[in-house]
Order: C-alpha cells, then sequence, then structure tokens
C-alpha cells in the first residue's frame, strides 16, 4: 500500500471522456511499437510475446493496438504461425538478431488490420500482417560490439 499524502475527492476531478473503443476500420496502418511484454500463456504451458502498437498514421493517429506472438506453444502450428509474424516484425524494424523483447520497442512498421467479431467481446481489431514501412526495406541494423551485453544487434533507432 502507498500513502498519498494527500486526499481526493471524486467530485472535485474531471470526467474522462471514456474513450474510443470502436475498432478502427480494415486497412494498412503505420504504427510504433511502444510496448512489449514477454507473458505466460493461461495454461501455463507457454509463452507469448505482448505487443502494443500506437497507430501514428495515415488515419487514427494515437489509437492503440494490442497483438500476440505466440513464441512457445504445444501447438507446432501455433509456434510456426508465431516464427513467421516474429520474422516479419523483425525485418520490418531491421533487428537481425533479437535476444530481448525491448529491442522492437521504439520501431515502426506498416500493419494489415482486420475487424473481428468476438461473440464474447463484441467487434474489435486484429493485426494480421506486418511489414517494413511503405513496404521498402528496413535501415540495416548497425553491428553489435562483441563485448555487449543481450549478444545482439542494436536496432537503428537504439544507437
Amino acid at each position: 500500500m502507498a500513502n498519498l499524502g494527500t486526499s481526493f475527492n471524486v467530485n472535485d476531478l474531471p470526467e474522462d471522456n471514456g474513450g474510443n473503443f470502436e475498432p478502427i476500420p480494415a486497412g494498412d496502418y503505420t504504427v510504433k511499437i511502444t510496448d512489449t511484454e514477454l507473458k505466460d500463456t493461461k495454461a501455463g504451458d507457454g509463452q507469448y510475446i505482448k505487443l502494443r502498437l500506437d497507430v501514428t498514421g495515415p488515419k487514427h493517429e494515437g489509437r492503440v493496438l494490442f497483438t500476440n506472438i505466440n513464441i512457445r506453444n504445444k501447438n507446432p502450428k501455433a509456434e510456426e504461425i508465431a516464427r513467421q509474424q516474429l520474422g516479419s516484425i523483425l525485418r520490418a524494424v531491421g533487428v537481425d538478431t533479437f535476444t530481448d523483447t525491448d529491442q522492437l520497442i521504439g520501431g515502426d512498421l506498416t500493419v494489415k488490420v482486420t475487424v473481428k467479431d468476438d461473440p464474447q467481446y463484441g467487434p474489435g481489431n486484429e493485426v494480421k500482417g506486418f511489414k517494413a514501412l511503405n513496404g521498402s526495406k528496413p535501415p540495416a541494423p548497425s553491428a553489435a560490439p562483441a563485448a555487449q551485453s543481450g549478444g545482439g544487434a542494436k536496432p537503428p533507432w537504439m544507437k
């Protein structure tokens, strides 16, 4: 527990507009990876990388998308799909050797977004594809010094 050192009265605080939870339309969007987290699956028998993607254009700037990449899963097909997705992400942001999820933070790329209708949660977005911005090749990754911890090259935006 943390003592705030003051008190807040709900009647003195501004109301939040509630944000926009409607899905963005299907299409291609430019995004920046702003957060990553390695998490265990609910069953506890696998792991996935949770990515936060902040939309930077061409429309719906400021909206946030989330996607999960199942890097360890008892289902071989799920792992195969995840490896394809991870390969696309790494190529798109210019990371050649991946050892830490933080290597992705700050990376810009294009994602293909669809709208799904989840019976439990209603309509929402799903990220279906990843590619370098404007379909171009990403910048070549910089070489990492041999003594650097983590073992991988830093992506171009982390120089």
